[in-house]
């Protein structure tokens, strides 16, 4: 697993993340989805409203995972691809992105989670596709869409706030 200091998110890479969760709903009539880096933090979240922080939400997602990865372990599967969780009006599909992030899907009776589980197969490839793009990109990289990504000129700001 490649840890965060590693890549770079921009406000490009966060708007196709975006796309693609929004396309998911759309087509799995979920409620929401996000995607989770596996430290915990919280990429980016599409659909209603969440009664719940979001941030906190995503921090037990990654050590859901974490523990399921290691319960998988024990029973001799080298991980598991994804998590279902069922409660009696909610409940949540979770999808491991290569190996670097995890897609997020909370939904409700208005779907299944046969459609959930289809819908969520193609936006994991799409997701992968984006994640080895986004992965393979050195930070300061001159092809990358945005330099510094979405804390670009942060170090300029924080300078002119305190004075020189």
């Amino acid at each position: 697993m490649t840890g965060a200091g590693s890549w770079s998110l921009g406000e490009s890479d966060y708007n196709k993340i975006n796309e693609h969760l929004l396309a998911l709903l759309r087509e799995s009539d979920a409620r929401s989805a996000m995607v989770v880096d596996r430290t915990g933090q919280l990429l980016a979240n599409a659909g209603e409203e969440l009664s719940f922080d979001p941030t906190v939400f995503a921090s037990l997602t990654a050590a859901d995972f974490s523990a399921n990865d290691q319960l998988a372990k024990m029973i001799g599967e080298a991980e598991f691809a994804s998590l279902f969780h069922q409660g009696e009006k909610e409940s949540m599909y979770l999808a491991d992105v290569g190996r670097k992030l995890i897609l997020v899907v909370l939904f409700d009776k208005r779907t299944t989670v046969g459609m959930v589980r289809l819908r969520v197969k193609q936006t994991v490839q799409d997701l992968d596709v984006l994640i080895t793009e986004m992965f393979g990109r050195a930070p300061g990289d001159p092809a990358s869409p945005e330099q510094g990504g979405l804390l670009e000129g942060a170090d300029d700001e924080i300078d002119k706030l305190f004075g020189d």
